[in-house]
């Protein structure tokens, strides 16, 4: 089976990036993606030259086990707090060449 890999991008309100950080840390969100079945990983992480987005780079053994994963209440826990910081978001596939 051919892992599947995203990226996503939060663009957050200008000022909130570090306080989305800590409410997604508060909540154990990454810890609970991880414990997962089928993550292999799930990390976030911050541009140099940018005050307000986050990439966020998912590996799962399969396309099935991420869809799984966005139907578990930590997600739903997530998507709740995304309005009070971010402003826009965008995802994308990597594709194998």
């Amino acid at each position: 089976m051919t892992p599947y890999t995203i990226y996503v991008i939060y663009s957050c309100i200008p000022g909130k990036r570090e306080a989305f950080l800590q409410a997604m840390a508060d909540a154990g969100i990454a810890e609970k993606v991880r414990a997962e079945d089928g993550c292999i990983f799930y990390d976030y992480y911050i541009p140099l030259d940018n005050d307000n987005d986050i990439l966020l780079l998912e590996k799962w053994e399969s396309k099935e086990h991420q869809q799984k994963h966005c139907e578990q209440p930590h997600m739903a826990l997530l998507r709740s707090m995304k309005p009070e910081y971010v402003a826009d978001g965008r995802m994308g596939e990597f594709k194998l060449l």
